[in-house]
């Protein structure tokens, strides 16, 4: 699978201040597949150590961490030589190994040489949870997101019409329709299948949802053991509790997250380091509230009052049982509202925005989105269908006049004067 992670590793591995490198994200995201392809590229060789199942190389860092003696020891147990520049190495779950993660500094002050890539799942959680001191300033950090919607494209063979919806974009000129209808259906297939790669991957090899499913099945339990694995018992229960009720949220006519819908009673002080640590691990997504449309958007942000939406919208969708015919057909389904806002969420994280929505304070009027690029708002309101008569984007854009007012529905492109229209499928370009 192509991914667009592979330009910035590019650009790392050509930098002059180039540190050595961390690539985050949730477990299954595809840290591990794209450093090895990456390395196979464009270096000489490979040298790959997994330090959660080699308990040998991880002991390697248990005393002094100096890069020399470290690259000493990498060499004997890969049984291959380490070549500055030329050679990448890789240490894989990271999170497992703490000394491991200090030695980054290390690397970055006194052997810039190497070219060191360490990917981890679970790192925030780690750290949290051993109170280790994370090399802050001396490591490269890339988050890693699962496919979006372009690179779900690319996985199906769909390149050319990729090409094609860039052009209708950037011209905000209607596709042609029965172009339309075929980016539609993807669009849909992406709603069930998702972005978590293997589950592309099953779906790719066997043009089944089925097959796809039973992937993204294995992928929530093993969420759920991360859980047990990486948090006490107590810790354990209120986390499943809040992962658990992400559907539930959403499917709320106001979906702030409230912690009452986790548990009768349930409170800030019970459940919200529960919820960082679903956010740290990377398997949740969080929207905050602001109240004013005006930049910079993050001084205005409500740390009370937010969303909460799944890393991957396949994921929502298995989770939350929704039948794939409910999808494929477009019948009316109050649920599809959610997974629509879940969809496009998704394709902001992975763009790297921040994510907010805004509301009044009687929230008689919310918009689903606003976006921060530079010194522009954007403002963006989600449609589910092709019904898109709403007052909340008017109301937005009167008081606070953003650079671009989008609506994003299953209609083709087009423009009023205050408004542009963007199908859903081309969300990952805004």
């Amino acid at each position: 699978m192509i991914r667009k992670v592979t330009g910035q590793l590019i650009n790392w591995k050509n930098s002059a201040t180039r540190k050595p490198l961390i690539l985050n994200g949730a477990r299954q995201v595809g840290k591990t597949y794209i450093l090895r392809e990456f390395g196979k590229a464009n270096y000489k060789n490979v040298v790959y150590i997994n330090l959660e199942s080699n308990e040998t190389a991880a002991s390697m860092f248990d005393g002094d961490i100096d890069p020399k003696r470290l690259i000493k020891c990498l060499e004997a147990e890969a049984g291959e030589r380490i070549l500055p520049n030329d050679t990448l190495v890789i240490l894989d779950e990271i999170q497992s190994c703490e000394r491991a993660a200090t030695s980054l500094k290390y690397f970055c002050e006194e052997a810039p040489e190497y070219h060191i890539a360490a990917a981890g799942s679970l790192l925030g959680v780690a750290i949290n949870r051993n109170k280790t001191s994370f090399p802050v300033g001396k490591v490269n950090i890339i988050q890693l997101f699962p496919l979006d919607f372009e690179e779900f494209m690319w996985a199906t063979g769909n390149d050319m019409l990729c090409d094609e919806i860039k052009r209708c974009y950037n011209s905000i000129e209607p596709m042609n329709e029965a172009l339309h209808k075929k980016a539609v259906s993807l669009y849909y297939d992406y709603l069930i299948v998702g972005g978590m790669p293997e589950a592309v991957k099953s779906f790719v090899e066997t043009n089944s949802y089925i097959d796809a499913s039973l992937v993204q099945t294995s992928i929530i339990d093993n969420y759920t053991a991360d859980m047990a694995k990486y948090a006490s018992n107590t810790e354990t229960v209120k986390i499943r509790a809040c992962y658990n009720s992400i559907p539930a949220q959403l499917a709320k006519d106001n979906k702030k997250f409230q912690y009452k819908v986790v548990q009768k009673g349930g409170s800030a002080s019970i459940f919200g380091a529960s919820l960082d640590w679903l956010k740290q691990a990377g398997v949740i997504l969080e929207c905050q509230r602001i109240d004013q449309g005006m930049h910079p958007l993050a001084v205005y942000a409500d740390q009370t009052a937010f969303k909460v939406y799944m890393s991957d919208v396949g994921l929502l969708v298995n989770k939350s049982k929704m039948s794939v015919n409910t999808i494929l057909s477009g019948e009316a389904n109050i649920f599809m509202g959610a997974v629509t806002e879940n969809y496009v969420a998704q394709q902001f994280a992975a763009k790297g925005y921040p994510l907010y929505y805004w509301s009044t304070a009687n929230s008689q009027a919310e918009l689903d989105f606003v976006l921060q690029k530079d010194d522009e708002i954007y403002a963006v309101e989600v449609k589910k269908g092709e019904h898109v008569r709403s007052r909340s984007l008017s109301v937005f854009s009167q008081k606070f006049s953003p650079n671009l007012a989008i609506r994003l529905s299953q209609k083709n492109f087009g423009k009023t004067e205050d408004v542009i229209s963007i199908p859903l499928y081309a969300a990952f370009l805004i």
